[in-house]
């Protein structure tokens, strides 16, 4: 568990003191990043997506692909249990929403059209993300 993991915000207050409003807006509100303008979506570099609002590791750049959707796309998670999965009815539309297991922070959605070997798609904001290049 990282230093910010055993330091979570205890109010909505705290959390806008720590977050940019941007990651607030997608953590804390569920908010969405506009198509392909996210940080990201073309990662040349090897390494590890934590989550923005608690550092937890989410996923790995050895799961990502290019989906042609417009966020960061993974077909894995890290670590099974590091997210979970919640029905999402909002926009008039049943879709499987993705939150960080550790903090609660929307990161995005999965769906069932990514490639082999797992055949999901993790359809993730970057600004719910930070990256840790690999050495």
């Amino acid at each position: 568990m990282s230093d910010s993991e055993e330091t979570l915000p205890n109010s909505e207050e705290e959390w806008r003191e720590r977050l940019t409003e941007e990651e607030y807006k997608i953590l804390r509100e569920q908010g969405t990043e506009p198509k392909f303008s996210g940080d990201y979506l073309d990662v040349d570099d090897e390494g590890e997506f934590t989550c923005a609002g608690c550092g937890a590791e989410l996923f790995s750049t050895d799961n990502q692909f290019d989906s042609g959707h417009g966020w960061p796309s993974f077909f894995d998670v890290v670590e099974e249990g590091n997210v979970e999965t919640r029905l999402d009815t909002s926009h008039g539309m049943r879709r499987t929403e993705v939150v960080c297991a550790t903090c609660g922070g929307h990161l995005g959605h999965v769906f069932d059209d990514g490639p082999e070997p797992t055949g999901k798609r993790y359809c993730i904001n970057s600004a719910a993300l930070d990256f840790d290049a690999g050495e």
